[in-house]
């Protein structure tokens, strides 16, 4: 690591670090207080979500959707350890607990656009933009993600995702199987593959996207992401796609990933184009 590089991950630590201390401007809030619609057999499992508010908003604000193969949730190195780094850009963040599918597909997909639907609906309580509110996801979130991208109309639907090492397809070829049983079950119809299968549904108006991968993953094979960038890039989506030499799979927001500077700087200029 060369002088310039380690002056960077100082200032950026030193930057981080100082975000805690004002990110405590915090709520957390249950999605479905009267009950959820769609039910997974387990009544203990809830989902919320949990906002934090930077100091000086711009109005941008992000829904973070860890990853945990649809079995569980990965909820600090996915979810709540961005918070200081985006809201040291004034951008307000949204974590989301969001419910195992437990034999119901819908699940995820209907609590995190009913998350979405809620960041809108306080707009203006909250300092938000409805019109710039992205969606975040890593392995089977962005997976989630890229469902609700693909998926959503209206107030349910973001106006940009960012996908880290994101599960895209359900085609038992190259998906992740244990996110595939964990949603669909083990012997789905193809018919329910291709509908959660996101680079089959990229559509004109799918969300500009940002998506990062290792080439050495060896839990999520890189073809989901790249896959999903042809599709949109076929479909004229703007969308920017980053391939990292080494980093295999679920690093997140460890600095432990030997491209983590470099891929903290990429991602704050992409959302610095927009």
């Amino acid at each position: 690591m060369n002088i310039y590089k380690k002056l960077f991950l100082i200032i950026l630590l030193t930057v981080t670090s100082s975000g805690i201390a004002f990110a405590q401007n915090s709520k957390t809030i249950d999605l479905w207080p009267q009950g959820a619609p769609n039910e997974n057999g387990n009544p203990a499992d809830t989902a919320r979500i949990s906002v934090f508010f930077p100091r000086h908003s711009i109005g941008r604000t992000i829904l973070i959707c860890p990853g945990g193969g649809y079995g569980g949730l990965a909820m600090k190195h996915e979810g709540y350890d961005w918070v200081p780094y985006f809201n040291n850009m004034g951008i307000t963040v949204a974590v989301i607990k969001y419910r195992m599918p437990r034999g119901n597909k819908e699940v995820p997909s209907t609590d995190a656009e009913e998350a979405l639907r809620l960041l809108r609906q306080k707009a203006g309580a909250w300092r938000i933009n409805p019109n710039d509110i992205g969606i975040m996801g890593f392995s089977a979130g962005g997976h989630l993600a890229s469902t609700v991208a693909t998926h959503a109309k209206g107030d349910a639907k973001p106006n940009f995702q960012i996908l880290f090492y994101p599960v895209i397809t359900m085609d038992p070829a190259y998906t992740h199987m244990g996110s595939h049983d964990n949603l669909l079950g083990k012997k789905p119809g193809e018919w329910q593959e291709g509908n959660y299968s996101s680079e089959k549904n990229v559509k004109d108006d799918t969300p500009r996207a940002f998506i990062v991968l290792s080439d050495d993953d060896e839990v999520v094979p890189p073809e989901n992401g790249v896959n999903y960038y042809v599709e949109l890039y076929k479909h004229k989506v703007p969308a920017t796609l980053y391939v990292y030499p080494t980093g295999g799979h679920g690093d997140g927001m460890n600095s432990t990933f030997a491209y983590h500077v470099e891929m903290l700087n990429n991602l704050r200029v992409w959302l610095q184009s927009f």
